[in-house]
């Protein structure tokens, strides 16, 4: 019978490829088989993030569960990858000894090698940063469904006063052109019709062209729009440092980039952009915006925002404010500040009080989801371009796909839909999906955008 592998994953879609890459490589090298069921495992990797408030909390949480199983069946493996084991390094072990290996977010690929080691007694941690070699050792794409993400970059170099990522991560890097292209067409011919493209500062992308000079972000878009099959691309996670003019040329040109985009701005203040190291004004932002809807009239846009960020005065919420109404987001991820070990924010005295940050927290995430509202009643009687994912995860006799400006619909259809897009008529708004009825038979790739 096969050995068992379980991977629990917290945080980005960086984390969620990465989970999902670990997996494949512990496939092809020691024939694991995922499970569901950690109580069944044979090897348990928990994948980390160190972004949020208590992350090592919830590691130890999550691992604690896991040492009965290891007091019971010795030979089982636990693993700790990611964020949090790229900051703590061996200090996991020292705390929790029955933890056998510990791997940061660039040695992945080195797992297996980890595991076999494991079982012969070994324990190890590797947190390193050998940047490409990485993606040299990870085994060929393989598609799970119609959508895939595809890793383009990695780490970032803006330093930003709050975050840990170019301490967990490292300095960016980019993967060579003709990777992520090769990767890109094999996913194409595996039945992928959908790419996002994936990095902690995605549109930074520079990648090295085996003809000599580098291409960007709004280039690659260009080119892998051109692949048979792919007819839907998306990218995250953008810094509005580096949203370029050629980048919003790209959603005047291609149709098949998709009419929202993820932009996090994380205050309207000035005053506290500058205190997190931003590198940019509310006005560069907005101006950003301004030309971006020029192009791509109706395109919707969601965020990140630090609410409570020390220093953060009345006045410097209410600019936040100002600024969500002035672009109309229609969802973001926003969260209280909490500082995070090691950064320069954490040394910041000037902590606003936690009940005020939550009730302003309160009060930001009312009105965009109040304004999310509006942008999916609108939509109630107009017909929508979705790619059909997977079945309703409410009702199976359903099906489920996402519109090109990524609300989530659920549709009466068969299962043979999955992977075609579909015309589907929207017959209700609901807080967090759509209703609807199709339209049509599937429908092909657009020759122009469709909202």
């Amino acid at each position: 019978m096969a050995r068992k592998l379980y991977v629990r994953t917290f945080g980005c879609q960086m984390n969620e490829y990465d989970s999902a890459r670990t997996v494949d490589l512990l496939a092809a090298s020691q024939g694991l088989e995922r499970t569901d069921d950690p109580a069944e495992a044979d090897v348990l990797l928990v994948n980390t993030c160190s972004v949020r408030e208590k992350a090592a909390e919830k590691l130890f949480s999550e691992i604690g569960r896991w040492k009965e199983y290891k007091r019971e069946r010795p030979e089982v493996v636990i693993g700790v990858g990611g964020c949090v084991a790229s900051q703590e390094g061996a200090a996991i072990q020292a705390r929790a000894p029955y933890v056998d290996l510990v791997y940061g977010p660039q040695t992945l690929h080195r797992v297996p090698e980890m595991v076999a080691a494991a079982r012969s007694g070994q324990r190890a941690v590797d947190v390193s940063f050998p940047e490409i070699e990485k993606f040299d050792r990870l085994p060929e794409p393989r598609a799970d469904g119609p959508c895939a993400f595809v890793s383009i970059m990695e780490g970032c170099s803006k330093y930003c006063s709050f975050c840990v990522v170019p301490y967990t991560r490292g300095e960016e890097f980019s993967r060579p052109f003709d990777d992520v292209i090769a990767e890109v067409v094999e996913l194409a011919e595996q039945g992928v019709r959908e790419i996002t493209f994936l990095g902690q500062n995605v549109n930074a992308y520079r990648g090295a062209m085996h003809g000599g000079g580098q291409c960007d972000l709004a280039e690659l878009i260009r080119f892998a729009a051109e692949v048979d099959g792919i007819d839907r691309l998306r990218f995250t996670t953008s810094h509005p440092q580096e949203f370029s003019d050629a980048l919003i040329e790209v959603y005047a040109e291609v149709p098949e980039l998709v009419s929202h985009l993820h932009l996090p701005v994380q205050s309207g203040s000035d005053r506290i952009l500058a205190r997190m190291k931003r590198g940019y004004r509310a006005e560069d932002y907005l101006e950003k915006v301004r030309r971006l809807r020029a192009v791509r009239p109706g395109i919707c846009l969601s965020s990140d925002f630090i609410v409570g960020f020390p220093g953060e005065r009345d006045e410097d919420f209410e600019d936040t404010m100002r600024l969500i109404d002035r672009v109309r987001f229609d969802a973001s991820f926003s969260f209280v500040y909490s500082a995070r070990p090691g950064t320069p924010a954490a040394a910041f005295a000037d902590a606003v009080p936690l009940v005020r940050a939550k009730a302003r927290l309160a009060r930001l995430q009312g009105r965009i989801s109040a304004l999310a509202a509006e942008v999916s009643t609108a939509m109630v009687g107009r017909t929508e371009r979705v790619l059909v994912e997977r079945p309703s995860r409410k009702d199976p006799r359903q099906m489920s796909g996402r519109t090109c400006n990524n609300r989530w619909v659920n549709f009466d259809g068969p299962r043979s839909l999955v992977g075609q897009f579909v015309a589907v008529r929207i017959t209700e708004a609901l807080p967090n999906s759509l209703r609807g009825r199709l339209a049509g038979p599937p429908a092909k790739a657009p020759s122009s955008q469709v909202a």
